[in-house]
């Protein structure tokens, strides 16, 4: 089965400085039908405004990951840790027993855009350590194939988290397809940061997001140039 989570229904705020979409609920924003997928509890596509940003303030029990489309963040947190997260960074951040964090637009002139992604930790995992990991993966890696850039045992040289869940990435080429395989009791959730493609005749566009349950085997096929991440949950 395969839900399609349309990119127009999603909720939208504008606040100026901060232009964002949320794939579930979030904020001010509650849709009983869409409140998280599994493990995944948020999804947000935000475009921050140069020289704008997230003040200090704190998380806890939560694995977040940033993941940038264009421009620059730039992270600060209560562990001390200072990073430039870019494109092509693998980011995560777990929130454990608490920890203050900052996200700021360090470009006096260009807006960025990131995917910020929350997702619950597993229930042995509950009151961890805080902690921050951050690695860069070459574009080759993710052209027309999945890379792996977050995992529970950072396998592959991915980032490590504290959930059964995987994220994979891929840069598909127009007229480029990959397979999409799920061990037996799994799901997915694909989410559309860029592009177009259909997933076994389901036309995805950019937003878009398709939750996949009691689905073994999948073809993800680019009908324009695109970039995709896809969730594996228990």
């Amino acid at each position: 089965m395969i839900s399609h989570r349309k990119s127009a229904e999603r909720g939208h705020f504008d606040h100026g400085w901060l232009d964002t979409f949320h794939t579930f609920s979030f904020a001010s924003y509650h849709d009983p039908r869409h409140v998280h997928f599994r493990a995944l509890r948020v999804i947000n596509e935000d475009r921050v405004a140069a020289g704008r940003g997230f003040g200090m303030h704190p998380h806890d029990n939560m694995e977040i990951i940033t993941y940038v489309l264009s421009g620059e963040l730039e992270h600060r947190d209560s562990l001390g840790t200072g990073a430039i997260i870019r494109p092509g960074d693998g980011q995560r951040m777990s929130a454990g027993t608490g920890i203050v964090h900052s996200e700021f637009n360090p470009s006096p002139t260009n807006p960025v855009h990131l995917l910020q992604i929350w997702i619950f930790p597993d229930p042995d995992k509950q009151n961890v350590e805080p902690s921050y990991e951050q690695k860069t993966f070459a574009e080759e890696e993710k052209l027309n194939r999945w890379r792996l850039i977050a995992s529970p045992t950072g396998q592959d040289g991915s980032v490590s988290i504290h959930s059964d869940a995987k994220l994979s990435v891929t840069k598909l080429k127009a007229g480029e397809s990959l397979p999409i395989t799920f061990a037996e009791g799994r799901h997915g959730w694909l989410q559309m940061a860029a592009g177009s493609a259909t997933l076994n005749g389901f036309k995805l566009q950019q937003g878009d997001g398709a939750g996949i349950s009691e689905e073994r085997s999948l073809t993800l096929t680019a009908t324009e140039d695109a970039e995709v991440l896809l969730f594996d949950l228990a």
